[in-house]
């Protein structure tokens, strides 16, 4: 054994080559937040958690020179040792256009999911309406991933590659729809498949699955009815108002995005949402207690 060392010597890896410009991990919490977890979750199930490691001190030190994400496939380079940066490809199977179809009408005919996409947010519990059309929204296998790296190394994942892994799960915590972009389709094709779902509160064609409302039934025109416009309609007893708060805070602006007058002042949707809470709190309170309210002052109170 001693002579073997004398000829070989213990081997020092080489380190990396730096990259001016590199793109780092963003999060401090990689792997801790939803989506990178749920991202990572599912690559360290297929027994990749020793080779992950070594594609996360890439990401952390920034070998990653540029990657981008397309329907399907996910490109990068990322530099190593060797003067050249390594071509770097993942490649994750589309959703096909049936499925989609029934993931988007799963989507519709729940109205939390549907609320949340609309306003451009991603619902943590996303993947059930995936499931729900029996669909998977992450990779269920090593098989579902075919990847490929221009470095020497045999194993696969590669530190190339596995740092890709880690850059994408950031990615996917900056902007959760980008998953869907990978899986192909992008985040304005599905708001306006929903938007085309709900307008009508029926499918938007015909057969497709997951109906979550019937078509009204015809309504009565109001000059045929104007004799009994103000009388108490059949069933009046039994109906009852339940007030509690919105789902989803300022989903209309949101939706609508900030004021062009709004300028590089103090966050807009911080600033409404926290408006729209006093509201709705002194509105609730004043429903419920048949008063004006105790809330909190909105702004100096001016006399008639």
């Amino acid at each position: 054994m001693g002579r073997w060392n004398y000829f070989y010597p213990r081997y020092k890896p080489a380190k990396p080559k730096q990259v001016a410009d590199g793109i780092k991990l963003q999060s401090d919490k990689i792997g801790a937040t939803w989506w990178s977890k749920k991202w990572l979750s599912a690559l360290e199930s297929f027994g990749w958690s020793a080779r992950l490691q070594r594609g996360r001190k890439y990401a952390r030190s920034g070998q990653v020179v540029d990657f981008a994400i397309n329907p399907g496939q996910v490109t990068a380079r990322v530099q190593g040792t060797r003067p050249k940066p390594y071509s770097v490809k993942i490649e994750l199977k589309l959703i096909s256009a049936a499925d989609w179809e029934k993931v988007i009408s799963v989507m519709g005919s729940q109205a939390i999911f549907a609320a949340k996409l609309l306003t451009g947010e991603m619902p943590q519990n996303i993947e059930e309406a995936f499931a729900a059309a029996n669909v998977s929204l992450l990779p269920n296998s090593a098989k579902d991933l075919k990847t490929e790296c221009s470095c020497p190394d045999w194993a696969n994942p590669c530190k190339h590659i596995a740092a890709l892994y880690y850059i994408l799960a950031d990615e996917f915590d900056r902007d959760p729809f980008m998953i869907f972009h990978l899986r192909g389709r992008r985040k304005e094709q599905i708001i306006d498949e929903l938007r085309k779902i709900r307008s009508l509160g029926k499918p938007e064609a015909e057969g497709r699955s997951g109906a979550f409302v019937s078509e009204s039934s015809k309504v009565e025109p109001l000059e045929d009815a104007l004799d009994k416009f103000w009388h108490i309609g059949e069933g009046f007893e039994a109906f009852n108002v339940s007030i509690n708060p919105a789902t989803v805070s300022i989903a209309i602006l949101k939706l609508l995005g900030p004021p062009a007058f709004w300028g590089g002042k103090p966050d807009f949707f911080n600033d409404m949402e926290h408006i729209y809470k006093l509201i709705g709190d002194k509105a609730i309170k004043t429903a419920y207690s048949g008063g004006e309210g105790n809330g909190e002052n909105l702004g100096p109170q001016q006399s008639p």
